[in-house]
């Protein structure tokens, strides 16, 4: 579906702060899969995110994306950012970035139920108002009866569950989830982990993942990609995945650094 080809972006090129932040990233994605991305502070993470999301344009390579599944993948490298938003979604680890805080429940959702063909117009009514209702209480947090409410007064997992859910309103190709459960109590952050694996289930998402929690790196989705220094160094499947270990994974790691860091043992 998505396909990174030969990507690479530099910054603050040919000054003393050059930095290399990604070195010709090949990665293929496919419809369906459930990516975890791991690595240490610095590995390229974000940056890489940001490159898919089109918040930065690469200093090299290109981006294809098939969105109908026809083997014509059209170039959306030079897209930017808000044209990629129609199919591209992404959820942060701070849950005020999600929603609309000073707008009522309603309306953040309205603002979602938007994005769609150009021209699409979408009136507030009883029956509408009906269907949030019913795509709300999915979430199991009573924010169906609050429809009227600011999304400011609301919890961080409570807007961090009505961002992924109105994340999932807008049928994203790709669902971009940067640490989404990082800011989160370890019960809010199970809720959501929970809810996101159903909706990933139910609507045959393809989703990839940022996490700092080995644990979910491990647990959750069908391949792992593990960045360090600006270099995807490992792309585990399905199958190999199964049967991982922690200590095996963080083994794996040392040998490919040959033992010069212990960056890799991260929270979780």
């Amino acid at each position: 579906m998505l396909t990174l080809e030969h990507i690479g972006i530099t910054f603050h090129a040919n000054t003393p702060d050059e930095n290399q932040a990604l070195k010709d990233i090949n990665v293929k994605i496919a419809k369906g899969d459930f990516i975890t991305v791991i690595g240490s502070n610095g590995a390229g993470k974000s940056t890489l995110y940001n490159i898919i999301a089109g918040t930065l344009q690469p200093t090299s390579g290109r981006i294809l994306l098939d969105r109908n599944g026809d083997g014509k993948p059209k170039d959306i490298t030079r897209d930017p950012e808000y044209k990629r938003a129609c199919y591209i979604g992404r959820i942060f680890q701070n849950p005020l970035l999600g929603t609309a805080g000073k707008m009522s429940l309603e309306d953040n959702m309205v603002i979602c139920s938007k994005k769609g063909p150009k021209g699409l117009r979408i009136t507030l009514n009883n029956k509408l108002r009906t269907k949030f209702r019913e795509q709300l209480s999915i979430l199991n947090m009573g924010l169906e009866d609050r429809l009227n409410d600011n999304v400011e007064q609301f919890s961080g997992g409570q807007r961090q569950a009505l961002t992924l859910l109105m994340a999932v309103m807008s049928k994203p190709d790709l669902l971009l989830l940067d640490e989404h459960t990082a800011a989160l109590d370890p019960t809010n952050a199970q809720i959501i982990m929970e809810l996101t694996m159903r909706f990933a289930q139910e609507y045959g998402l393809t989703v990839m993942m940022i996490t700092h929690n080995m644990q979910h790196a491990l647990s959750y989705g069908n391949r792992l990609l593990m960045m360090d220094a600006g270099n995807i160094i490992m792309d585990i499947g399905a199958q190999e995945k199964s049967s991982l270990t922690m200590d095996a994974l963080i083994q794996r790691f040392r040998a490919i650094k040959n033992g010069s860091s212990d960056n890799i043992l991260l929270q979780g």
